[in-house]
């Protein structure tokens, strides 16, 4: 069974979720230069990318080492797609991840990961390499759309905040929370048939 570009495109900035993490990329740059930011968001969103590749070339092989079945990571990865999906859609008052403050240029932490290439967007990577080993071209083609979409929004963040405002992204990530748990319930679904036919 194939998936296509468009699909796994959507379901990877939905987990990415540049527009809600906004406000928490907006304050990982307050201590950096404004001529200094777009550099930043360049190379974070490039080593985000990296990671992410990482993660889908290396995915599969890891995955056999480990033993683990197409089901048991269809059932994980729509756990983990379902628990983002509620925090997007009640989102908590405490810390998030990339929520720290950050009292210099940030490298790697916490823009690159977790904030673009968190645990969900690399577990989402690694169930994708080992559900289509036949489709790396097209994942890779996923990867790097959900890539550039989140290094616009993030060069474009000031603006973007200011237009919507707070209540408007926040709607935006509660919306994309929704679609997000009918995607996880769906993989869920799958990984639990597939299991209960193995026993008929």
């Amino acid at each position: 069974m194939a998936i296509s570009f468009l699909s796994t495109t959507i379901l990877l900035v939905l987990i990415t979720d540049p527009l809600g993490n906004i406000p928490f990329f907006i304050s990982a740059l307050r201590k950096v230069k404004p001529e200094r930011r777009r550099t930043v968001i360049l190379r974070e969103c490039l080593i985000a990318f990296v990671a992410l590749m990482v993660f889908l070339l290396v995915g599969k092989p890891i995955l056999g080492i480990l033993h683990l079945s197409d089901d048991a990571l269809r059932v994980g990865g729509g756990v983990i797609l379902m628990l983002i999906a509620i925090r997007m859609i009640f989102p908590e008052h405490g810390a998030r991840l990339g929520d720290d403050p950050v009292e210099e240029e940030p490298f790697i932490v916490p823009l690159a990961i977790p904030l673009i290439a968190g645990p969900s967007a690399m577990a989402t990577v690694l169930l994708l390499s080992r559900q289509y080993p036949g489709q790396l071209l097209s994942l890779t083609g996923s990867i790097t759309v959900t890539i550039a979409i989140t290094t616009v929004v993030f060069a474009l963040s000031n603006r973007i905040q200011k237009v919507l405002g707070d209540q408007a992204i926040t709607a935006v990530e509660r919306l994309m929370g929704l679609v997000l748990t009918a995607i996880s319930v769906e993989m869920l679904l799958s990984g639990v048939a597939s299991y209960i036919r193995q026993f008929r």
